[in-house]
């Protein structure tokens, strides 16, 4: 992993600066940045304004994650769960999977929820049911976030400023339904932005996202970054497996056996063909 990544933007929130007020400014409204203090940890994604491998930094130092997800109106997919995860973990950032709209489910989406929250749990996440409209569950989540830098992330549409708001009484953000036509959510937000929590902490709100993509990971690396994997990955026949077509191959051998959900290794094998031929 490269450290000193180059990004569509060099300073992200959460980073830790050195100021100097500008001259002649007695009231100190305007600084410049001089220095920026070597990150901790950070989320990057592939910049959704540029083609090729620009990357662009979600945020920097974070205790953790909480990628906000739902079951319906918009579904949140396998594989963008998955993306996110892989990336958090190569940075060694812990999410929390917050599942959203729980009003709204019916006895499909609560089914489905369970076989969700049942197959991140055995991998080791923590996974959260809540509703944003009623506040059922949203308690819990603030007391997670307390003392903690906590990145929020998600598609547009599942209720992320809702959630904020109901974290943080009177910031009231703007919220938006999802749009009839495509089943996709709107964009509330258009740039990360921090926020101290009332109980200790800081919330960083981030703009929702319609796909995740990965960068700065080699083929090599990425079984080492679906934690169900990491057990087997010193059994497989070769050094370099990629866990595909090798021989000996302990991963597809768990897989076979239902010792790795079947989801998951698709959502890897999906991942694995979309990393760029040359980094590897």
């Amino acid at each position: 992993m490269d450290e000193d990544i180059t990004s569509t933007n060099p300073i992200a929130v959460g980073d830790i600066v050195d100021i100097v007020p500008e001259e002649g400014d007695a009231n100190a409204k305007n600084a410049m940045i001089t220095d920026i203090a070597q990150r901790r940890n950070y989320i990057v994604r592939s910049s959704p304004h540029k083609k090729g491998n620009a990357k662009h930094i979600v945020a920097a130092n974070l205790d953790q994650a909480m990628l906000i997800c739902t079951v319906k109106e918009p579904r949140t997919s396998n594989g963008f769960m998955d993306r996110f995860l892989v990336t958090a973990a190569a940075y060694h950032i812990p999410v929390i999977l917050v599942f959203n709209k729980r009003d709204i489910y019916k006895e499909k989406e609560i089914d489905r929820f369970a076989e969700l929250a049942a197959l991140y749990e055995d991998i080791g996440y923590t996974v959260k049911l809540v509703s944003a409209a009623t506040g059922d569950g949203v308690d819990e989540l603030a007391a997670m976030m307390k003392d903690k830098t906590t990145l929020m992330s998600g598609h547009s549409g599942v209720g992320k400023s809702s959630l904020i708001n109901r974290l943080l009484p009177g910031l009231d953000l703007r919220t938006k339904e999802v749009s009839g036509w495509s089943g996709k959510g709107l964009h509330t937000t258009t740039y990360a932005e921090m926020y101290d929590l009332p109980i200790g902490g800081r919330l960083i709100d981030t703009p929702g996202v319609r796909e995740f993509g990965i960068v700065d990971i080699e083929k090599p690396e990425l079984s080492h970054y679906f934690l169900e994997m990491q057990p087997y990955l010193s059994q497989c026949q070769f050094n370099n497996c990629l866990h595909i077509n090798e021989p000996g191959c302990a991963v597809k051998a768990a897989v076979q056996a239902g010792e790795i959900d079947a989801e998951r290794y698709v959502s890897y094998a999906t991942i694995l063909e979309s990393i760029q031929e040359e980094s590897y």
